[in-house]
């Protein structure tokens, strides 16, 4: 997939759905905002799910053109989506734990997203915005990190597409460095959980 496919995939979709995004970055904001109160604590997982199972549908299957994002991201983001939903229902008393510091400046990458697509040189559609794979991905690490419940398959999903913000060299997308940042977070993660399951 060359650069200017994947930038025109993203103008189309952004393009067409903006007004769902809207009600998507609503919801997810609105569940933060209550598990921070320390209410309804299981809410962002089943938004995430549901905005990873968004994605997956309709900015892979439906917009997407190459091969790897109908083979590859389509089911991935399936995935990750199921469990989100299966973690928000099955460990709905799993408890949300303050941001620590490193938390809190991957959120604040994480805000900044469109922002620092923007001063890249891109402009609406041709921009990265919150509700496309590699924001919510990156949102989706920093909000599960705070659970004590931790699922490691979904911890090796979302590494796998954290990772891939190595590609933010190849398509002109440095704004994706912020997803590779988020991705060896999660590497991390995922690593002390295997270590804390190997202890117990």
């Amino acid at each position: 997939m060359d650069a200017q496919a994947f930038w025109d995939v993203i103008g189309r979709y952004n393009q067409t759905t903006w007004p769902i995004q809207i009600g998507l970055l609503l919801l997810i904001v609105i569940s933060l905002t209550a598990a921070f109160l320390h209410k309804t604590v299981w809410l962002p997982k089943i938004a995430l799910g549901i905005t990873n199972l968004y994605i997956a549908v309709v900015f892979f299957l439906i917009f997407g053109t190459e091969p790897i994002q109908t083979y590859f991201a389509f089911p991935l983001y399936i995935g990750v989506g199921m469990l989100f939903l299966w973690e928000g229902i099955r460990h709905r008393g799993s408890k949300f734990t303050p941001f620590n510091k490193l938390q809190w400046v991957l959120l604040g990458l994480v805000a900044i997203y469109p922002m620092v697509s923007l001063c890249l040189g891109h402009s609406f559609p041709q921009m990265v915005v919150y509700i496309m794979p590699c924001p919510i991905v990156s949102l989706s690490i920093v909000v599960y990190a705070a659970y004590r419940h931790r699922n490691k398959l979904l911890l090796a999903l979302l590494t796998i597409w954290g990772l891939t913000g190595v590609k933010s060299f190849f398509f002109n997308a440095l704004e994706d460095v912020i997803l590779l940042i988020c991705g060896i977070y999660c590497l991390c993660l995922l690593i002390s959980e295997f270590k804390r399951a190997r202890k117990a």
